[in-house]
């Protein structure tokens, strides 16, 4: 894979505020607004262009960003309209072309795209109610569309909301979790610890396994991202977890060290694989 390299402009020198990302190759302009900030980027030329948006909210029970994705013809009169009516969002993040080459085809098509792509990858609860209508391209426009779906893809990454980044199950780094009933497989990434859908979880709580535990086994279960079956419960779906510990604690129904419950098929925990390596 070919590295890139990528820029953020800070145009007030406040790093929590508005960015402008873009990269050294590519067309797509990427610029993050905190909501507080909607005033000071009225200014902004790029607003007046058409794209497409996301309005990004805090996460939800489970650890998921909600996110609303959109199109306009005029960035900034969407915006406006989405800050009198929508309560959910603390920032959006607007995409648009830096050679001004993309129409109202091309960011319908776009809207529709990310959406399905949102749904599949299924890393953001995502807020829209009804599924854009895909815009009819030719076969160039479309090449071009979906290249530039990847820049977004990419930039969005970097400002980070890693949604469109798909879990890549790498045999050689999976690693197990089991006890009693419990199987999980699962792999340690950039996000935090994902265990893979499939993976068996214990359904019995211990007496000491924590009120932060046993509520975060409640919130996935309401979700039914952990669904019963038989005397386990099972994993619907891949699932990020903060750490090894939390995705331990949560498949063993009880307190656990996920950094020595984890191991490869050699049966080496992470903490011997990762803390305590000095290769």
């Amino acid at each position: 894979m070919r590295g890139r390299t990528i820029s953020i402009y800070i145009p007030d020198a406040n790093p929590r505020s508005i960015k402008v990302c873009d990269t050294k190759d590519g067309v797509v302009k990427a610029l993050f607004i905190p909501r507080n900030k909607i005033i000071d980027a009225i200014k902004r030329k790029e607003l007046q262009d058409p794209g497409i948006y996301f309005l990004i909210g805090e996460n939800n029970e489970v650890g998921k960003p909600r996110v609303y994705i959109g199109e306009a013809e005029v960035l900034l009169t969407r915006i406006k309209q989405h800050n009198s009516s929508k309560d959910f969002w603390n920032s959006v993040i607007c995409f648009v072309s830096e050679k001004k080459n993309i129409n109202k085809a091309h960011i319908k098509y776009l809207e529709n795209y990310a959406c399905n792509q949102a749904k599949k990858i299924n890393k953001c609860e995502l807020e829209n109610n009804i599924n854009p209508t895909q815009s009819s391209l030719t076969e160039q426009d479309e090449d071009f569309v979906l290249s530039f779906f990847e820049d977004i893809k990419l930039l969005i990454a970097t400002l980070g909301y890693p949604i469109f980044e798909e879990t890549k199950k790498d045999q050689s780094k999976i690693l197990i979790c089991k006890g009693k009933e419990a199987y999980a497989t699962g792999e340690y990434s950039e996000d935090g610890f994902v265990v893979f859908k499939g993976s068996k979880s214990n359904l019995e709580e211990s007496k000491g396994i924590g009120s932060w535990v046993s509520n975060i086994r409640k919130n996935l279960i309401e979700k039914k991202i952990l669904k019963q079956e038989g005397n386990v419960f099972v994993f619907t779906e891949d699932y990020t977890f903060s750490s090894p510990s939390a995705s331990a604690a949560v498949v063993l129904a009880r307190s656990a060290n996920g950094w020595t419950e984890w191991k490869d098929k050699k049966g080496k925990s992470i903490d011997e694989t990762i803390r305590k390596n000095k290769n």
